[in-house]
């Protein structure tokens, strides 16, 4: 049950993305940029400097530097350690007791640490949202969109674009700053995305977006 063992593959192109079914454009002033688990125990299974996760990674420190200039609030979720039978819950049944309450397992990768005003969620499910305030968080500084990235893509990201879009928040998945166990994978999740809860975009898409408008002044 434990994770794959993840072989390098291309992060996919614009032009080969999925038609967006939903036609939502992403505004600075109401979104929230998630930094979905990129955590060492999860970035472990890919080998070291090789994509998707390389790609990936360099895309999350460019989205992250364009939010915080737009005032777009940063969140973190990550998994703790030595989880009990009770707080794994059905999890555990596919993968596993998880990672340890080491810093090898539980910590973020160096390149996105939190930082300064960044929001760091302690996640035990899927989504994003299950089990933590994240959806209470962005109502009370009247927050509707949210930008998914991070690992992995046909899990909790797709879960968590999935949840925010039943929570009448817009997810925005982007297609290469996420990655996955493989190619297929990949795409499959930006394909379920695209067509049935989000709209699916490239960095280069989400940075511009967040440059053109406006930060927001604030809830």
């Amino acid at each position: 049950m434990a994770l794959p063992t993840i072989d390098p593959y291309p992060l996919p192109t614009a032009d080969e993305l999925p038609a967006n079914r939903a036609q939502w454009t992403l505004e600075a002033g109401r979104a929230v940029l998630l930094v979905h688990d990129m955590q060492r125990y999860f970035l472990r299974p890919y080998a070291h400097g090789t994509q998707p996760v390389t790609g990936a990674t360099a895309n999350i420190v460019d989205l992250r530097a364009a939010c915080r200039a737009a005032g777009v609030p940063v969140v973190y979720t990550a998994k703790p350690g030595d989880m009990t039978p009770e707080q794994r819950g059905l999890e555990r049944d596919f993968w596993g007791a998880g990672m340890k309450s080491v810093a090898e397992h539980t910590e973020i990768t160096p390149e996105l640490a939190p930082e300064g005003e960044d929001i760091l969620l302690t996640k035990w499910r899927y989504s994003a949202f299950a089990q933590t305030d994240l959806a209470e968080r962005m109502a009370a500084q009247g927050r509707d969109q949210i930008i998914v990235t991070g690992v992995y893509a046909h899990i909790g990201c797709q879960l968590t674009a999935a949840d925010a879009f039943m929570r009448d928040i817009q997810p925005f998945l982007v297609a290469d700053a996420v990655a996955d166990f493989s190619a297929d994978h990949h795409r499959s999740a930006l394909v379920y995305a695209a067509g049935r809860c989000a709209t699916v975009l490239p960095t280069q898409d989400a940075l511009n977006l967040l440059c053109d408008v406006p930060a927001s002044t604030g809830a």
